[in-house]
């Protein structure tokens, strides 16, 4: 022992001997339990010497490592074992010191049971699956593991399941972020209180030896990092030091999961500064620290940070002090911003871009920032430890291992100050780093555990100044990116902004920040400081505006641009994520009356903002022409606190707004986004390229427009009420550049805009007005109110499904606003609003969502077309929300015709904003309406019927909010109306209703028809002279009116105003001699406001005089104008509502609407129609006409073309379908008759010309998975339960085959069965047929077809030229008679024993393969097609490959297969008869025509022919008995549907009728045969006893052949000879269930034995002879299926019971035959009686096959198969799926299971189903078909709540089973039509 410590202090040499490695350890134990004993001392001084210098050996930092990365010290790295073995060797002795010589594994257990674990803290990294509870969370960013998740209880929550995207960490257990409710049972105890206090000795060597182990550490990651020559270290040197890491920070990691005592430990050592002081000062005299100290210091400097050394600086600070004191500010103070204006210009890599960056760089105070970026002090491990994290750009496991201490709390508030502390030098590491995304997600990893606990924040805020510090850091960070505004005054602007194009913004580098940003203002607490701190507030908003007016569109008037950028995203994200979060995040905190201050603050330095970016662009009074910018975050900033100021905090608007000047500027810019939205609709952008219109789509879009739009409008609103509405007006259509249009002339000029474009402008303009006066989102709406609203908006455009609702509601972007999606409200609000669609189907396969739409008052009462135009990205959604209010008008018979948009109340005005109305009361705005009347009805160029609806909306407006001064105005007027101001008297809208205007004076082109009726004006009349000399030519003006207000407004000298006005004059407004001379003309008008509107009505119905005052008639109709019958309908209705309220609002109106209406109005246009007007109007009329004709017949052949689609395509529904093939009706004809779908041409298939069936050729297991039990098997989801396929159809048939392979001969063996249960050949018709020379010259021109087809022409596949319908081959017609007119059919008289030998002769003539033929090449072509179809181990289950047996069998089989999928495809009966889709489009009669001709070229020998084995008895040899080596299959183990097959295929086709009854007849009386065999194989030896006694008895009875009970005594009698019974033992007699047979089940049992030879007998017949089958009940079926095939004679009478027996009729006497069959397996059964037994039972009552029972709930799939581990590769699949129809679980996609170039799915799907799979993708939800070479999509049988698909599990709701759905795939697969069905088929190309 001694020795062991003496060497271990003396021996210092590098070079130390090695012991034997079991010695070591023996000897590692020793040393740690003697120094334990010697630290546990009370002089414990030189048990620590001993244990230091232990650790300063074993720990040394000359290792390996710095020998690689220096390449000097190679000789310290002592007793080579390899660079990684010395690590490992420092690892094992730590173990062992920790443990204090006991076992490592015993004292992690006994660490653990002193774990207070109240927290779960488990960490995770990147798509880890986790949850979140928005119901239990109190911070948005809460998340839960799986496991704490399923042990809370979540139920009725509003959770989901999330794929992790940056990792996190379990909340569980933690009151700051989670409502305790939530947490699960293991965190519910606060278990702190019944755990022991930890015994001192257990961690006491944890805390000597962990201190030099970090430290250790530490010197490796200081050793590792070189400083890189030019870029950032190159990866690879800093991953390969990570490497070498792995182990020791493991190690780290594993100690934090012991639990509570360790990490209290851990943090001690972490924290604890004297440790790191003493350890890592470097002023000791070992050599190896001092040079680690060097190269901390030169990493620090080139990090751009400074080490400050001076003693006086950090004598002052105390420890606490954060990071920034007063000493450090003043001593910095001196190089302030200058120094840090050079340090961070190093990481501009692209110099040229430096053009005026740091122009105006304001920063609050130079100072506090210099401190902030620049100094870092490291005073413990922690810090260090970090500070090399960021280092080396968070390492995964670094990251993991301080996140895994967070469960301590002291660490933890160390942990966030330390990281604050670092912020400046994280951000400065992310700009430089080239994987900046990786570094984001793990930044955000740490920073969301650490911000998203409000004590924690608040804390941090206080002592360490964290806002300032994110606040500084985003200022700085921005900086390095900003270039020169060119918005406005180019040359000189002062502006700058974020250039959107620099990777910064382009890659999102700052979104972690910006997020801790908006994580630490969700916190009432610290937004509070935020919005109290001045200094804060001016820094913040320097900040917003270096967004405001970045990427600059300027408009490109020549040509195309080149290049479009898409810096656009960029800058979108950039204000929401960076303005306008951190914006709703601070607005959540001002929502009482208290904040007032807070609000006033922010407005204050936002106007300040707003006033020096003014200045800095040099902006006076007129934007610059032909540029926009949508990023304006300082005006939004103003607008929205303005609009919560008014709203929540009762603050008085007037007392936050500027002076008039800085609103008349504030307007400017928002009105400028308004028009170049309507110019870019208007196609005036479009060679700026698609992105302007990009940009036109976001600035609306659900999650900008609240961000945007809306404030931006608001801002509007609020500037409108207050400016004066004259220059409001105006400068709105001088923005929207259509001042020129308005004029009474038929002509103009515009000056500033194309003609083309002038209508669409004037839409936009007043679509503009009419949105600003009647959106009240900010004007006084409450939240509820506003969401409803939204709600409606969006579900009249379409039907919507729950989540798309969710993602189209714009929400408050801050995740603590209220309104959080799926929350109370939202819900409550959309049961009001719509109904829910269930999902439902289409027989096409299209499978619908749950969907919402709008309940029917919606549409009657709250549809409003101005919310949706305000939200709607394409203009189309506009249109079908009106094409669906149109059809609910027409639904409901509200309104026939065309409508227009319904006005809709509004909401009442907040008083703040009643200004807002003054703009209706405007003279300038009536000016416009009459004028836009007046041109309406006089037809003038470029006016819309939208221009039309948008003008009587103000008018309405105008009326509904009208000024309550009309009655004394109406007094008031005397005289004649006279008045000094132009057009109208007042500004009153109601009573310039009614002001006649009788002369205008306008300005229009000579050439204008204008000029040439010019009368003497002057003359005209007298009394309106005045009137019309002072003011007609006023309005025109406009842009003057406006320039006069702007002086009025800014008082200033008349010489300065001029001097604003002029230079624009000049550009813009250009000279009138420039173009055709314009000259004055005076219009006689003489209409008024009230006139124009009653002339419109007659113009619009077309009639004269067509307008009638209604309160004529019924005078109660002013009192209560609302009245339902004019609130929908089109342009009518709505004059017929606005004269109405005119009339109801003033008596004068009413009195003069009566005088318009008596005074007969002349023809409107006061055109006259010259002959050659007259000439084109008839010509518009035929057009017109034509057209309609057109139209119709175009209607109706749709019609057509879809009824012929529904009858081909539908393949559900067999009630409306017509049998296909084209077949004539008259009797007499005997040769069928073929369409062909591509020459059109029809008549009979020949030889030479043969018509072929379009079909389907595809392999098929699906017959194989039937199995003996109704009830579907389950899908496995624990490890218990396991699916094994013994019991399937294809397993048993296997078996039997084999069974009868090993005792029998081979060649016989082949004929006594059927194969194709698995990978059987089903052939599938659409109906249609074709001439086979046709179809080569289709498949000739796909194949030159160059588009890309879902399916392979190569592999011969097509799609049907009529139907469309996926096909692979064609299928040759036999030439000759047609189904139903079979002349073979006749029944002959002749015996049975006659037709037995016809048969038998038949049979014996070899069948010659017919002449070299056209018809006879395609038959064996196809005969190939479908011998490829399936693979080979399908097809060869002879024992000598190559046999023609194999041939034989598969040949048979197909149509085995065929007649039995049919069987299911009906149900699995044929109780429904004749009418099934599968009957009318058959081409069993075809396939069987092809089957027989190659079947007859396989002669059978005449001694093996079954046949003669069925009715001749032969010479019985008992010595024959087991001479040759094996015997063929006895006749009894021959499967009797298969022989049936036979016998029918080796007839000369056709067939006729009586020979197959014949055939028929004979094999039942073998099958009854083997019904009792079967029977008394199953019964117990007493009832066997007694059987045979009972039957023998009445042998004797003249029918005794027909009687069961005589026949199955024989039976048991001649198998007794055969020793059949013998063997059973009493064992086995138990298991014989005990029920006492009686004759009904005994008959019952007989029944269902034969039934299945029956139906598919009876399906060939109909198939063969065309005869339909009779439809019976189920319990009828043998009976009547059995007189259909002529079993039954027809005499027979149904009184007393049925019998089965009563059917036979045996050829040859019965009881001979029977003994002849027994005989032949009497041999057998004594050698092996139980083979012979389990032969005899043929199990043949199989149930319909079905998919695998699917849980109810898909999470209990998700848990069990998301993590499992694949069997083959045992690793846990990156794709995992699972096969529906077997439950087999596979890697999709994975590499680890390819075999031979086949993935795993593709492999399973052609062993599972033959080529068909059908698989469930565990991580998407969804299903996915694998058919044969493509694949495709099948879409979810799992839909949440809201009947929804969730594909890939994006929105982690609960799933559930859709039973319909689940059916129809279901459905699919066994009617084998998802070729059909499915239309998005790609190539897998064996990958998945």
């Amino acid at each position: 022992m001694a020795a062991a410590a003496a060497a271990a202090v003396g021996g210092q040499q590098p070079s130390q001997p090695e012991l034997p490695a079991s010695g070591l350890a023996l000897d590692k134990a020793a040393t740690a339990a003697h120094l334990k004993a010697a630290l546990s001392r009370p002089d414990n001084r030189a048990g620590a010497e001993e244990l230091q210098a232990l650790l300063e050996r074993v720990l040394s930092a000359e290792r390996p490592l710095a020998a690689a990365a220096s390449g000097e010290d190679a000789a310290a790295a002592g007793g080579g074992g390899g660079p990684g073995a010395a690590e490992e060797e420092a690892l094992e002795w730590c173990k062992c010191l920790l443990a204090g010589g006991g076992g490592y594994d015993e004292f992690c257990a006994a660490v653990r049971a002193y774990d207070p674990a109240a927290l779960c803290g488990l960490v995770w990294t990147a798509n880890f699956v986790a949850y979140r509870c928005r119901t239990c969370g109190i911070s948005p960013c809460m998340s839960l593991c799986a496991e704490c998740f399923h042990q809370g209880d979540h139920t009725g929550h509003d959770f989901n399941m999330f794929r992790s995207q940056a990792g996190g960490a379990c909340d569980c257990g933690d009151s700051n972020v989670m409502r305790e409710s939530g947490f699960c049972k293991r965190h519910q105890i606060k278990s702190s209180s019944n755990i022991p206090c930890v015994p001192k000795d257990l961690l006491m060597m944890s805390e000597f030896v962990l201190p030099r182990f970090i430290f250790c550490l530490i010197q490796y990651l200081r050793e590792g990092y070189n400083e890189p020559a030019a870029d950032g270290p190159s990866e690879k040197d800093l991953n390969k030091v990570l490497q070498l890491l792995e182990p020791q920070i493991s190690f780290l990691e594993d100690l934090t999961k012991m639990g509570g005592a360790m990490r209290s430990v851990l943090t001690q050592v972490l924290t604890n500064q004297q440790n790191y002081k003493d350890l890592t000062s470097g002023l000791g005299e070992n050599a190896c620290v001092k040079k680690s100290h060097e190269k901390y210091l030169i990493a620090l400097k080139s990090s751009g940070l400074t080490y400050p050394e001076d003693k006086l600086v950090y004598g002052v600070q105390e420890p606490s002090a954060g990071t920034s004191s007063l000493a450090v500010q003043g001593f910095v103070g001196a190089t302030g911003t200058l120094g840090q204006v050079d340090s961070s210009d190093e990481d501009d890599q692209d110099g040229s871009q430096g053009l005026g960056k740091r122009k105006r760089v304001k920063l609050s105070s130079g100072t506090k920032d210099q401190s902030i970026m620049d100094v870092l002090k490291h005073k413990s491990f922690l810090e260090e430890l970090l500070f090399w994290t960021i280092k080396y750009e968070f390492p995964q496991k670094m990251v993991t291992f301080l996140l895994n201490m967070l469960p301590d709390q002291e660490y933890k508030v160390a942990f966030t100050k330390t990281f604050v502390q670092h912020y400046a030098f994280i951000m400065k590491t992310l700009k430089k780093s080239h994987e900046s995304d990786t570094m984001s997600n793990r930044i955000v990893h740490i920073s969301v555990q650490l911000f998203s606990n409000e004590e924690l924040a608040r804390q941090v805020t206080e002592e360490c100044q964290l806002l300032d510090i994110m606040v500084t850091v985003l200022l700085y960070m921005m900086e390095s990116c900003l270039i020169k505004s060119e918005l406005q005054d180019e040359e000189n602007s002062l502006h700058v902004v974020v250039n959107c194009g620099e990777a910064l913004l382009k890659n999102n580098t700052y979104w972690p920040l910006v997020s801790d940003f908006i994580n630490i203002l969700s916190h009432q607490s610290v937004a509070k400081r935020f919005l109290e701190d001045h200094g804060l507030l001016v820094t913040w908003m320097n900040f917003v505006s270096f967004f405001q007016g970045m990427n600059l569109n300027k408009r490109e008037l020549n040509e195309h641009v080149e290049f479009e950028s898409q810096t656009y995203y960029a800058a979108f994200a950039a204000e929401l994520e960076a303005c306008a979060q951190p914006m709703w995040g601070l607005l959540s905190h001002c929502k009482v009356r208290e904040t007032q201050e807070y609000t006033r603050n922010v407005v204050r330095y936002c106007l300040e903002a707003l006033q020096d970016w003014f200045d800095a662009i040099n902006f006076v009074d007129e934007p610059a022409p032909n540029q926009v910018t949508f990023h304006l975050p300082l005006h939004r900033y103003y607008a929205m606190f303005l609009s919560k100021a008014v709203k929540c905090q009762e603050l008085d608007l007037d007392s936050v707004l500027p002076d008039q000047e800085m609103l008349m500027k504030l307007m400017i810019h928002p009105l400028q986004i308004q028009a170049s939205l309507a110019e870019i609709h208007s196609n005036m952008w479009v060679r700026n390229g698609l992105q302007i219109k990009g940009q036109a789509m976001t600035y609306v879009q659900s999650h900008f427009c609240n961000s945007m739009i809306d404030p931006d409008i608001y801002l509007l609103q609020v500037c409108a009420s207050r400016l004066d509405p004259d220059y409001f007006i105006s400068s709105v259509f001088e923005r929207f550049k259509v001042v020129d249009l308005l004029t009474m002339a038929s002509q103009h000029q515009n000056t500033v805009l194309d003609a083309e474009h002038e209508r669409s402008m004037l839409e936009g303009a007043l679509t503009f007005l009419v949105i600003l006066l009647s959106l009240r989102l900010h004007l006084g709406m409450s939240d509820d109110e506003i969401l409803r609203a939204e709600m409606v908006a969006q579900l009249c455009m379409n039907d919507r499904t729950h989540s798309s609702l969710l993602d189209l509601i714009p929400e408050n972007p801050n995740p603590k606003s209220g309104i959080i999606p799926g929350s109370y409200s939202f819900e409550s609000v959309l049961s009001a609003v719509a109904d829910f669609k269930a999902p439902v189907f289409e027989p096409g396969g299209s499978m619908q969502q749950g969907m919402y739409t709008p309940k029917a008052e919606v549409w009657d009462q709250e549809f409003d077309p101005v919310m949706v135009i305000l939200r709607t990205v394409y203009r189309r959604d506009v249109q079908s929300a009106m094409d669906r209010y149109t059809a609910f008008l027409k639904q409901s018979g509200k309104f026939p015709g065309n409508p227009w948009p319904p006005y809709k109340k509004r909401t009442s005005l907040h008083p703040s904003y009643k200004g807002l109305m003054r703009l209706l009361h405007c003279k300038t705005l009536h000016i416009v309406l009459f004028t836009l009347l007046y041109k309406i009805l006089m037809d003038h160029q470029n006016l819309s019927e939208h221009v039309l609806c948008m003008v009587l909306y103000l008018i309405e407006l105008g009326l509904e909010n009208s000024a309550e001064e009309e009655s004394d105005e109406e007094a008031s007027v005397g005289g004649p109306e006279r008045c000094h101001d132009s057009w109208f008297p007042g500004s009153n809208l109601v009573s310039n209703m009614r002001h006649f205007i009788n002369y205008v004076r306008v300005r229009v082109p000579e050439t204008a028809p204008e000029v040439k009726r010019d009368s003497p004006a002057s003359t005209s009349s007298d009394n309106l002279g005045s009137l019309q000399n002072s003011g007609t030519a006023q309005v025109f003006s406009l842009v003057a009116e406006r320039r006069k207000k702007f002086q009025e407004i800014i008082n200033r000298s008349s010489s300065e105003a001029n001097q604003v006005v002029r230079p624009k004059t000049s550009s813009k407004w250009s000279a009138p001699g420039s173009a055709p001379q314009l000259t004055t003309a005076i219009l006689e008008i003489k209409e008024s406001i009230l006139s124009l509107l009653i002339k419109l009505h007659h113009k619009l119905s077309g009639k004269q005089n067509s307008y009638y005052p209604p309160w004529l008639d019924d005078i109660e109709i002013l009192i209560q104008p609302e009245i339902p019958k004019y609130s929908h309908g089109d342009g009518i209705t709505a004059v017929e509502r606005i004269l109405l309220k005119a009339a109801s609002q003033s008596r004068m109106n009413k009195r003069i609407i009566e005088e318009i209406c008596r005074k007969v109005t002349p023809p409107v246009p006061p055109k006259k129609v010259t002959a050659a007007e007259k000439k084109t109007l008839d010509k518009e009329e035929r057009r017109q006409k034509a057209r309609e004709r057109q139209q119709k017949l175009l209607a109706e052949f749709a019609s057509r073309q879809k009824s012929f689609m529904e009858t081909a395509m539908d393949v559900d529904s067999p009630e409306n379908d017509i049998p296909m093939e084209i077949t004539t009706a008259e009797p007499q004809v005997s040769e069928a008759v073929y369409d062909c779908v591509i020459c059109g041409q029809s008549g009979p298939s020949s030889e030479d010309r043969p018509t072929g069936l379009v079909v389907l050729l595809q392999a098929s297991s699906v017959l194989g998975q039937c199995r003996d039990n109704v009830e579907p098997k389950k899908l496995p989801i624990t490890e218990e339960e396991q699916i094994y396929p013994w019991d399937t159809c294809a397993a048993v048939h296997d078996v039997r085959l084999s069974l009868l392979q090993r005792y029998f001969k081979d060649s016989s063996c082949l004929l006594a069965v059927s194969i194709g249960w698995e990978g059987g050949v089903y052939v599938q018709t659409c109906g249609h047929t074709l001439h086979i020379d046709c179809h080569k010259s289709y498949m000739e021109s796909l194949r030159n077809d160059q588009v890309l087809q879902g399916f392979s022409v190569d592999k011969g596949e097509f799609t049907c030229p009529l139907c469309r319908q996926f096909a692979n081959s064609v299928l040759p017609c036999y030439p000759g008679s047609n189904v139903e007119n079979n002349p073979w059919q006749r029944p002959s008289n002749k015996s049975i024993q006659d037709l037995i030998k016809e048969v038998e002769e038949l049979q014996g003539r070899p069948g010659a393969f017919p002449s070299e033929t056209n018809l006879s090449k395609e038959m064996e072509s196809v005969m190939k097609d479908i011998k490829n179809t399936t693979q080979k181990k399908y097809r060869d289950y002879s024992k000598t490959p190559g046999s023609p047996d194999n041939d034989f069998l598969f040949m048979y089989s197909v149509a085995r297969t065929n007649l039995e999928l049919e069987l299911i495809h009906r149900g699995g009966n044929l109780c429904s008869g004749g009418a099934s889709t599968a009957g009318k489009r058959s081409c069993l009669n075809q396939l069987f025509h092809v089957l027989a001709l190659h079947m007859r070229l396989y002669s059978i020998d005449s001694e093996y022919n079954p046949w003669r084995k069925l009715t001749q008895l032969e010479e019985m040899n008992p010595q024959l008995g087991y001479e040759e080596q094996q015997p063929e299959v006895p006749i009894l183990y021959h499967d009797v549907t298969s022989l049936l097959l036979i016998q029918i295929l080796m007839m000369p086709q056709p067939l006729r009728k009586d020979h197959f009854t014949c055939i028929v007849k004979v094999l039942f009386t073998l099958l009854y045969t083997q019904a009792l065999a079967a029977l008394s194989v199953k019964c117990s030896e007493e009832d066997r006893s007694a059987w045979k006694h009972a039957g023998a008895l009445k042998k004797s009875t003249c029918d005794a052949e027909k009687s069961y009970e005589v026949l199955l005594s024989f039976v048991i009698s001649e198998l007794f000879k055969g020793k059949l019974y013998h063997e059973e033992g009493t064992q086995e007699c138990a298991m014989v269930n005990p029920i006492a047979w009686s004759p009904e089940s005994m008959e019952k049992y007989l029944q269902d034995f034969c039934l299945p030879f029956l139906r598919i007998t009876s399906l060939l017949q109909h198939h063969l002879f065309g005869e339909d089958l009779p439809s019976c009940q189920e319990e009828e079926e043998f009976s009547v299926l059995a007189s259909c095939l002529g079993l039954l004679p027809t005499f027979y009478q149904t009184e007393h019971p049925f019998i089965s027996a009563s059917c036979l009729d045996w050829p040859v006497p019965a009881f001979d035959i029977i003994t002849q069959w027994c005989f032949e397996i009497k041999s057998f059964t004594e050698r092996h009686a139980e083979q012979g037994k389990a032969l005899l039972i043929q199990e043949s009552k199989w149930k319909l096959p079905h998919l695998l029972q699917l849980p109810e709930n898909y999470n209990t799939i998700f848990q069990y198969y998301h993590r499992k581990t694949c069997s083959v590769c045992t690793k846990v699949p990156k794709d995992p799926a699972v096969c529906l129809v077997c439950g087999t679980f596979v890697c999709l996609k994975g590499l680890c299971c390819k075999q031979q170039s086949y993935c795993e799915c593709v492999l399973h799907s052609q062993n599972c189903g033959a080529g068909t799979g059908i698989f469930l993708l565990i991580n998407a939800s969804v299903i996915i078909i694998i058919r044969g070479h493509r694949f495709c999509l099948w879409g979810s049988v799992y839909l949440d709540a809201h009947g929804e698909e969730d594909r890939d599990l994006r929105r982690g709701k609960p799933l559930y089973i859709c039973k319909e759905r689940y059916k129809v795939l279901e459905q699919q697969w066994i009617s084998h039509t998802f070729d059909h069905i499915n239309k998005r088929w790609g190539p897998h190309y064996n990958g998945l």
